[in-house]
């Protein structure tokens, strides 16, 4: 398969990097000097693209590369990617599902302890050498805290079962009730924000749910709530987000995701109540190598025309 022409579009991960050279003939969209005429070059022998959650395959990129067979994401999310067009023009799609629940779960607990427990404040306190001076002041029990759900997909699942080891009451939002879970079920985002105190952002990014997080929901979650996004920054809308922390609307917040990253809302470094992440939801070793052998096993099975281990289309 090494004449295989496979397009990745920004770096993303050393060892994916390395084993798509061993086995394609990897191309670097990111180190051309001017990406239209790279494309132009090559778009008659690219015949897969590799992507992630923040850089897909839109529909420019689609029709510009004539030969195109399949999207390969390294990454769950899809909104990168023109589904549609791939439909219409018969390209498969693949991403990396499961493989990432455990850490992106995991890091949301983090996110609700840092926020509530204020670790890294507590943390900019001793290094500060201010502890000398007195004791730091007094943070928010996590344990028993209501916790709300909207999307209890895999990892909507995965946070629910950790939270519940906190003793912390579930209740979730999806377009319909789940006949299988025995979490409470509220019927729109604003009821379950006025019935929880930490809402969780897990749900994928789509047209319906862009901005899910509006100010009428921030309000019902209240100047004593807390917002985790480990899902995608366009889920919330950023500007009313900034403004009920300054104003003192919204209790907290624990980001891992941005609107338009890596750009982040300055005002928000300001914010002690407020943890930030730079997108690293699935960023560990273990897991990362895991996509990494998703997307490279759903490329070998693709050109070897076998069935496609995580297809999406």
């Amino acid at each position: 398969m090494e004449s295989i022409a496979v397009l990745m579009i920004c770096p993303m991960n050393g060892y994916l990097e390395q084993e798509l050279q061993k086995r394609f003939n990897l191309l670097r969209l990111w180190t051309a000097p001017q990406k239209p005429g790279f494309l132009d070059t090559h778009k008659n022998s690219i015949r897969a693209v590799v992507g992630t959650a923040t850089a897909g395959a839109d529909a420019q990129m689609i029709e510009a590369l004539p030969n195109l067979e399949i999207v390969a994401s390294f990454s769950v999310g899809l909104d990168k990617i023109d589904l549609g067009k791939c439909k219409e023009k018969g390209i498969r799609v693949t991403n990396t599902p499961d493989v990432l629940t455990d850490d992106v779960a995991d890091l949301a607990i983090g996110l609700m302890l840092a926020v509530l427990r204020k670790l890294c404040e507590s943390d900019r306190y001793v290094r500060s050498g201010k502890w000398k001076r007195g004791d730091f002041r007094l943070s928010r029990k996590f344990t028993g805290k209501s916790v709300g759900i909207i999307g209890l997909g895999r990892i909507g699942m995965a946070i629910a079962k950790r939270a519940e080891a906190f003793s912390c009451p579930i209740s979730y939002y999806t377009r319909s009730q789940k006949s299988d879970v025995n979490y409470k079920y509220y019927p729109s985002v604003v009821e379950l924000a006025s019935n929880c105190q930490i809402l969780v952002v897990a749900c994928a990014l789509t047209e319906e749910t862009r901005h899910i997080i509006n100010r009428e929901v921030i309000d019902a979650l209240g100047p004593e709530g807390v917002l985790i996004n480990i899902g995608r920054g366009p889920h919330v809308d950023e500007p009313e987000l900034v403004s009920a922390l300054v104003e003192g609307r919204l209790g907290g917040a624990g980001l891992d995701v941005f609107e338009h990253e890596p750009e982040v809302p300055e005002k928000l470094f300001e914010l002690e109540n407020v943890v930030l992440l730079p997108h690293v939801g699935s960023g560990t070793v273990e897991t990362r190598q895991a996509m990494a052998d998703l997307v490279i096993g759903n490329l070998e099975a693709h050109f070897l025309n076998k069935p496609l281990l995580t297809p999406v289309v």
